[in-house]
């Protein structure tokens, strides 16, 4: 069950070391996100922006991430969805949707991880893949909102 049903976003350079409740803290410099759990347990819940987990939204007014917060390691085991800054809370999985969804991550983290190290290799040092990402058009967007304020 949800008790947080909305989170405030703060742009930070780094997470602070005390994370209050119904703050949604957003780090660009290290592509990651924290709050606290939104059920109220008061867990602290990292979500790292990354084509294989987490992507980051901000239409200059409220912030989006996706796909859902599913926290299997909290005893809690909480599972809801961030958009447009509001909790939605999300079905509870079950022990073999848990375990599918890890595989499902796992093997986007290695594939994704793979195509990184590729693009290393072409390019003879290590460079973020040419695309624009989900990271960098977001910035582009946080830019444009407060150099129009």
């Amino acid at each position: 069950m949800i008790k947080i049903g909305q989170l405030r976003h703060r742009f930070v350079e780094t997470i602070p070391d005390s994370i209050e409740p119904g703050v949604l803290y957003v780090s660009m410099e290290y592509a990651t996100a924290a709050h606290r759990c939104c059920c109220g347990c008061g867990e602290e819940v990292v979500t790292p922006f990354s084509p294989a987990q987490w992507q980051m939204s901000f239409n200059g007014d409220a912030v989006s991430l996706h796909p859902s917060i599913g926290n299997w390691n909290l005893r809690c085991r909480s599972h809801y969805v961030i958009r447009d800054s509001r909790v939605i809370d999300a079905p509870k999985w079950t022990k073999k949707q848990i375990e599918a969804g890890r595989r499902r991550d796992k093997d986007a983290r290695t594939k994704y991880l793979a195509g990184a190290s590729s693009m290393a290799n072409v390019s003879g040092s290590i460079e973020k893949p040419v695309e624009p990402s989900c990271l960098a058009r977001a910035m582009a967007r946080f830019r444009s909102a407060i150099g129009s304020r």
